[in-house]
């Protein structure tokens, strides 16, 4: 009898064990699932302005300043009037680059300078 009374009451904590593992494992996957939808960057948008001086620096055309979180991807701008495509982070004051073009008064000083060689 009391080995029945034994066998019943492992079973039954197996079975609760087993039980609990599955929760367990289903909580886990969901949660790298909402970490990646919390951490997804926006869209990235298109803003102009003009780059720092060490291209660590942003300021757009509203006067605000940006961090530039890659500022390698500016290198040869320095000082110059650009558009950038790139995501931004209000909460930081930070900006990564994801493209970036030559202003159009810029573009065409260089074409006049081309022009007159």
């Amino acid at each position: 009898m009391k080995k029945l009374l034994f066998l019943s009451f492992a079973l039954a904590l197996a079975i609760s064990l087993l039980a609990l593992a599955q929760d367990t494992t289903k909580a886990a996957q969901t949660t790298p699932e909402t970490a990646k939808a919390e951490k997804a960057p926006a869209k990235a948008v298109t803003v102009t302005g003009k780059v720092g001086a060490d291209a660590k620096t942003f300021v757009d055309k509203d006067n605000k300043s940006w961090t530039v979180t890659n500022p390698e991807a500016l290198k040869g701008h320095e000082g110059h009037d650009v558009t950038l495509k790139a995501h931004l982070d209000a909460a930081k004051n930070e900006v990564h680059v994801v493209s970036v073009k030559m202003g159009k008064e810029e573009m065409k000083e260089t074409t006049k300078k081309e022009e007159k060689k």
